[in-house]
């Protein structure tokens, strides 16, 4: 272990939390995504159960490229038992519509999945990555959690995602410092079909953002096949000088965009949910100590 870093006596507190907390629901199902988040839960359940832990990534046409071979990378640092398996949320009509509560469609496909897993995975309940900075933006994908009994140790002891990132790099975990990376539907705008060719488009567009050296971007779809891409503020003068932009919208335009903007405000985690009327908003305080 790092000592160094664990001599941080407020560290080492939350740390040895989450892994008891982790410790007393019994055998468990990490869903492993690769973000920051069920990294750190990955990891302490490892280190709380040994092989009474198990990561389950789900694998879809919404997943971005790339993140698969880095959950790999992640479970063999981590040493915990891992299993892939195949979500079709791309065959639910709701989830097409793409309506606010889409991810709802998409969280009960995967957790109705591992539900029906539970007895053949030999183990008891199912964990997320959910932290308490997620309880104060729309968050439908949680009543799908609560109607599947999902527990979310992050938030039951009470961590932030400042907490999470600190306990991921005294761990030693890549993904300490990882940005937010959603699904690809979460690109496309409320009300737009989500289709596997849109996707693609988005997956691809944003692939070659971060060949231009970002880190954090967004390409989001909007009716039309109109691109509106987010950059981080610092980024926009280069990517609207003549070289790149023209760059940009060649690339953008063989992808299957029709339209290729810059957003002047930069990169907004979210951002598509600005639209969401405030009676349609799901706020997952609301239920997040349903499984206390």
């Amino acid at each position: 272990m790092h000592e160094r870093i664990w001599a941080d006596a407020s560290l080492q507190k939350k740390r040895e939390e989450l892994v008891e907390k982790i410790r007393s629901f019994g055998q468990v199902a990490v869903a492993f995504s690769g973000g920051v988040d069920s990294t750190v839960v990955a990891q302490a359940a490892f280190e709380a159960l040994g092989d009474g832990a198990i990561a389950v990534t789900a694998v879809s046409d919404s997943l971005a490229s790339g993140e698969l071979e880095e959950c790999l990378e992640l479970v063999r640092k981590i040493g915990i038992r891992h299993r892939i398996i195949r979500t079709e949320e791309f065959a639910d009509p709701n989830y097409l519509r793409n309506n606010p509560d889409r991810c709802y469609f998409c969280k009960s496909e995967l957790y109705g999945r591992l539900s029906d897993m539970l007895p053949h995975l030999a183990v008891e309940v199912i964990l997320s990555g959910a932290n308490m900075d997620d309880a104060g933006d729309h968050r439908p994908g949680m009543k799908a959690a609560a109607e599947n009994g999902v527990r979310h140790p992050l938030q039951e002891c009470g961590l932030s995602k400042a907490d999470v990132r600190e306990l991921a790099k005294g761990w030693d975990l890549p993904t300490w410092d990882k940005p937010a990376t959603p699904c690809l539907s979460s690109r496309i705008a409320y009300g737009e079909e989500v289709t596997p060719e849109r996707v693609r488009m988005i997956d691809e567009a944003e692939h070659w953002l971060r060949e231009k050296g970002l880190r954090i971007c967004r390409v989001r779809y909007h009716k039309g096949d109109l691109a509106r891409v987010e950059v981080p503020l610092d980024e926009l003068p280069g990517f609207a000088a003549p070289g790149v932009r023209d760059e940009l919208v060649s690339v953008f335009r063989k992808l299957g965009f029709k339209y290729v903007t810059l957003d002047l405000e930069g990169f907004r985690s979210g951002s598509n949910n600005a639209v969401v009327p405030g009676d349609l908003l799901q706020i997952p305080s609301r239920i997040l100590n349903v499984n206390r």
